[in-house]
C-alpha cells in the first residue's frame, strides 16, 4: 500500500495557535494513512481569497511539492470551491482542507449503519455549496486521502440529486433518532441510569471502556479510533448499576457539518445522568483539549450534568496531582485507579436508590416484593423476628423503609 505524501499547510493570522494546530492535522493525516514530507506556514493578517497564501508562497510551495514528490496538500483551515481549484491549477497537486480531513477518516473509520449514515450526511452536506468550479478536483479524485464516502460518481451528478441524497439520509437519520430517543426514554422508565464517558479524541476513552465493562471496542493511539458509541453496564461498589456510553471523540474546530450530524450520538452526553471526562493529563496540552470538551457540552445543553474527571495516563507522569471526589488519577492501560474512579462515580451519580439493611416483620414481608420491583436485593434471610434484607431501594421508597432500617 502506497503511503501518500503529503505538505501541510498554515496561514498564521493569530486566530489560534498555529504549531499546536498543525502538529494535531499531522496527527490527523497519519491517522488517515499519509505521511507528513513538510509543512508550510505563512504570517498573513487574512487570508488570500484566492489561495488563502500569497502568490509568493504558494510558488514556493509548487517547487516543494516538484521536489519532495508530494502527492497531496493539506490545509488547515476550510477552503472554498474556487480556492481549491485555483491551488490545484497552480500547484498541480490534489488538495484538501482540515475538514474534509477529519471527514475522511470518518468515513474510513465507521462501521454502524448510522454512523455510515452520519458520515455522508456530513460529506454531501459539506461538498454541495463547493461543487460549482470543483471539476479539475474531481478529475483527480483517485482513491487517495480525502476521497472516501459518496465518491466521485456521488459527487458529479446535479445538485438537485444531491440535495434529494440529503434529505433522504436526513430522514433515516431521524427515524434512528427517533428509535434512540425511545430507547433513552425506556431507560427513564425503567430507572436505568446512564453515564457517558466523553472527552477529547485520543484521551483513552476506549481503554477505559474496555477496563471498565469488558468491552472489546477498538483502542488505538490514533485520532477517532473508535466512532460508532458502544454502550455497557457495570456495578458500582453500592450496588446500583449504570450503562456506561462511549461518544465520539471531540476535536478542536470540530467541522460543523460534522457535530450536526453526530448530534443524536452527542446527545448520548446531553442525556446522561453522570459525564465521565477522560483526560490526558500528559498531554501538554491538556488545559485547551479540556476546555473543547467542556465548551461541546455547553452547547448540547450537558452543562449542568454531574461531571467526573478522570486524569488519564497518570503513569507517564512524575508530578504529584492533586484531586478530589470529584477528580480521579487514573491508568487504564495498566488498570491503576479503577476502584478510586468508581467509588466517585457512585459518590456523584445523583441518587435514585440506597443501599440498606432492613429487617421487615413477618406482616410486613410483602414489602420486600415492591423493593424488588424497582430495585434489587442483594440478601434475604428470614430469622426470628422478620424478614432480614440487603437490598438496593428506590429513592420512593426510602422513606417507607426507614423505619425498618437495622444494623
Amino acid at each position: 500500500m502506497n503511503v501518500e505524501k503529503v505538505i501541510l499547510i498554515s496561514a498564521d493570522t493569530g486566530e489560534f495557535d498555529v504549531d499546536v494546530s498543525l502538529d494535531e492535522l499531522s496527527q490527523l493525516a497519519q491517522t488517515a494513512g499519509a505521511s507528513e514530507v513538510a509543512r508550510v506556514v505563512q504570517k498573513r493578517d487574512a487570508y488570500s481569497a484566492a489561495t488563502v497564501i500569497g502568490e509568493g508562497k504558494l510558488a514556493e510551495v509548487k517547487e516543494l511539492c516538484q521536489r519532495l514528490d508530494a502527492d497531496l496538500l493539506i490545509f488547515d483551515c476550510e477552503l472554498t470551491a474556487s480556492q481549491i481549484r485555483n491551488i490545484e491549477d497552480e500547484t498541480e497537486v490534489r488538495v484538501i482542507d482540515r475538514t474534509m480531513l477529519i471527514l475522511d477518516i470518518f468515513a474510513k473509520r465507521a462501521v454502524s449503519a448510522e454512523g455510515k449514515l452520519q458520515v455522508e450526511l456530513a460529506q454531501l452536506r459539506y461538498r454541495l455549496p463547493r461543487l460549482a468550479g470543483i471539476g479539475t478536483h474531481l478529475s483527480r479524485l483517485g482513491g487517495g486521502i480525502g476521497t472516501r464516502g459518496p465518491g466521485e460518481t456521488q459527487l458529479e451528478t446535479d445538485r438537485r440529486h444531491i440535495r434529494r441524497r440529503i434529505d433522504k439520509l436526513s430522514d433515516e437519520l431521524k427515524e434512528l433518532e427517533q428509535r434512540r430517543s425511545f430507547s433513552r426514554g425506556r431507560r427513564k422508565k425503567d430507572n436505568v441510569q446512564v453515564g457517558a464517558i466523553v472527552g477529547y479524541t485520543n484521551a483513552g476513552k476506549s481503554t477505559l471502556l474496555n477496563l471498565l465493562t469488558g468491552a472489546d471496542v477498538l483502542a488505538e493511539d490514533k485520532l477517532f479510533a473508535t466512532l460508532d458509541p458502544t454502550s455497557r453496564a457495570i456495578e458500582l461498589p453500592d450496588g446500583r448499576n449504570l450503562l456506561i456510553v462511549d461518544t465520539v471523540g471531540l476535536i478542536r474546530r470540530l467541522p460543523h457539518n460534522l457535530v450536526e450530524a453526530f448530534k443524536s450520538t452527542l446527545e448520548e452526553a446531553a442525556c446522561a445522568d453522570i459525564i465521565i471526562h477522560v483526560c490526558d493529563v500528559s498531554d501538554p496540552d491538556l488545559s485547551e483539549k479540556t476546555d473543547v470538551t467542556l465548551r461541546t457540552l455547553a452547547e448540547l445543553g450537558a452543562a449542568d450534568i454531574p461531571v467526573v474527571t478522570v486524569l488519564n495516563k497518570c503513569d507517564k507522569i512524575a508530578e504529584n496531582i492533586p484531586t478530589d471526589e470529584k477528580t480521579v488519577k487514573i491508568s487504564a492501560k495498566n488498570n491503576e485507579g479503577i476502584d478510586e474512579l468508581l467509588h466517585a462515580i457512585a459518590v456523584n451519580l445523583p441518587q435514585t436508590s440506597k443501599r440498606m439493611k432492613l429487617l421487615l416483620p413477618y406482616d410486613k414481608a410483602g414489602l420486600s416484593s415492591q423493593i424488588r420491583e424497582n430495585g434489587k436485593i442483594f440478601s434475604e434471610e428470614y430469622t426470628e423476628k422478620g424478614v432480614l434484607l440487603d437490598a438496593l431501594v428506590d429513592v420512593v421508597l426510602i422513606k417507607q423503609m426507614s423505619e425498618y432500617v437495622t444494623d
